[in-house]
């Protein structure tokens, strides 16, 4: 077992590992390793399951780092995992066991509408679940909500590659809460239109984790990476 951690970054909903580019860059300067695979998005406990054996591909000790919908997914993967010595969100979903994701988007969220087809284009896919859909979010959503904080031609040139999540992902019940355990921080962007700072803070406090508040929207990640690279950091020389 290698005493040096490896940070394997988790990416979201309505995104891909990409996103992490800037992190990814500034991480390995610093000398640290760093992975960042594939979140299915096909449901959060077989998401957190992938995750979840993916770590056991890593020798040595583990930061597990979550932005959106990815902090829902390692709050399950990290579970009973000893490998797994520091969890961080970066504008993310912390549930509590029995808790919905979409749910704790927040009041005032982009995404708190009565009628979630205003902001979500639903798309069938094969094999569906009765009633499940792929769900993309619509062009103005993504581009003036989920992606503030970005220059117009960034946003635009973002949303055509979006990755679905589905309907169901979002609405069942989270597992054991690995920041029940494991000690954490947390990034919280001050300018967040996906995830309310409000709710944000609210999940951060209770898992009791390290909080850095920053002035960005929910891809804080794309548009101010030093700030979120030093929290990871951190996090990394703990598990030393």
């Amino acid at each position: 077992m290698s005493a040096d951690p490896t940070v394997v970054l988790v990416h979201g909903a309505f995104a891909d590992a990409s996103g992490y580019a800037g992190l990814i860059r500034r991480l390995q300067a610093r000398g640290i390793a760093v992975r960042a695979p594939m979140n299915p998005l096909r449901g959060l406990a077989s998401d957190a399951d992938a995750i979840a054996r993916y770590t056991t591909t890593i020798d040595g000790p583990i930061v597990l780092v979550g932005h959106s919908y990815g902090g829902a997914v390692i709050t399950n993967a990290a579970t009973g995992n000893s490998n797994v010595k520091a969890l961080v969100y970066v504008d993310a979903f912390a549930p509590a066991q029995n808790e919905t994701v979409l749910p704790l988007a927040g009041a005032g969220s982009a995404l708190a509408v009565p009628d979630p087809t205003t902001v979500f284009d639903f798309v069938p896919y094969p094999g569906a679940p009765a009633g499940d859909v792929d769900l993309y979010l619509k062009h103005d959503t993504f581009v003036n909500s989920f992606a503030s904080g970005l220059s117009r031609k960034a946003a635009e040139r973002l949303y055509p590659s979006q990755r679905p999540l589905t309907f169901s992902a979002g609405n069942v019940p989270s597992g054991p809460p690995a920041w029940a355990t494991i000690r954490s921080w947390y990034v919280l962007g001050t300018k967040d239109l996906i995830i309310t700072p409000a709710s944000q803070n609210m999940m951060a406090t209770r898992a009791h984790s390290i909080i850095t508040r920053i002035p960005t929207g929910h891809l804080g990640l794309i548009s101010d990476p030093g700030p979120v690279t030093k929290v990871i950091e951190t996090a990394a020389r703990s598990t030393r």
